[in-house]
This record gives C-alpha cells, structure tokens and sequence, in this order.
C-alpha cells in the first residue's frame, strides 16, 4: 500500500544557553511513510541555516517515558510530571540541550502512528521486495 501524505507539524523548543539562559525556537517536524522509521527535526536558529536531524520514531516514542538514545541523540523525560522532554544533541562543534512540552510530541507521534502503526512500518524497497517474490512464486506458502 503506498501512502501519499506526510505529517507535518511544528514544535517550540527551548534552546537552553546555560543554566540561566534559554531561548526559544522554531523546530519544523515531519514523518513521511516512505521512510516509516524516521522522523526529521529542522532547527530554525536565529542568524543561521535550518538545521535537520533525523531520528527513529521509536527513539522518541520511547524518550518520552525514560532516558533513550545511544551516540550523538539522547532523549529523556524532564520534570517531575513528565510533562517536559529534554532533548540532547552532540555534534563535533559541541552539545546543545534543548526542551520541549511532551504534549506536541505526544501528538505528533500519535498522528504518525494513524498513518503508519507502529511495528508495522515497511519500506518501499521491502514491500517491492516482497511483491516480487510473491510474483515470481517464492512467497507462496503451499
């Protein structure tokens, strides 16, 4: 099944500067089900390019409720109601930390769960794949 839309939406984000300093911007999210495991993040920073991050769906489904991530992206539920989600980024020019409200993310996730369920997510190249062994009679259980 080929889906044609996207999910799209838009998130305000802390940029925190230091303990003191925290300034807010733009983040532009989008899911789109030809890449079904993915979710990419543009960072609109002031003075500079949009900067994009692609993450795994499941990573922030899971940061939202415990600490997750390995490598450059870790996420973590922020706030003794969990209703906050600190996001930490490490590039080779430094950390930044940045936080958000769970309840957009929270939304978010559910939308790109109404087009593409989780755990059942295929990609094209899989389900070509597999339509190809079914055409040729190597998926035919029998």
């Amino acid at each position: 099944m080929q889906h044609s839309t996207t999910v799209q939406g838009h998130l305000a984000m802390g940029l925190v500067v230091s303990p003191e300093l925290t300034f807010s911007i733009v983040v532009d999210l989008e899911y789109a089900p030809g890449d079904p495991y993915a979710v990419r993040f543009t960072f609109h920073l002031p003075g500079d390019q949009p900067v994009t991050w692609v993450f795994a769906r499941e990573l922030l489904l899971d940061g939202l409720s415990r600490p997750s991530g390995e490598g450059d992206v870790h996420i973590h539920p922020y706030g003794e109601e969990l209703t906050e989600v600190c996001l930490v980024l490490r590039a080779p020019g430094g950390d930044a930390v940045l936080r958000s409200s769970a309840a957009p993310l929270i939304a978010f996730l559910a939308r790109t769960d109404r087009l593409v369920p989780m755990g059942q997510e295929i990609t094209t190249r899989e389900l070509d794949a597999q339509l190809a062994d079914i055409l040729s009679g190597r998926g035919h259980a029998g």
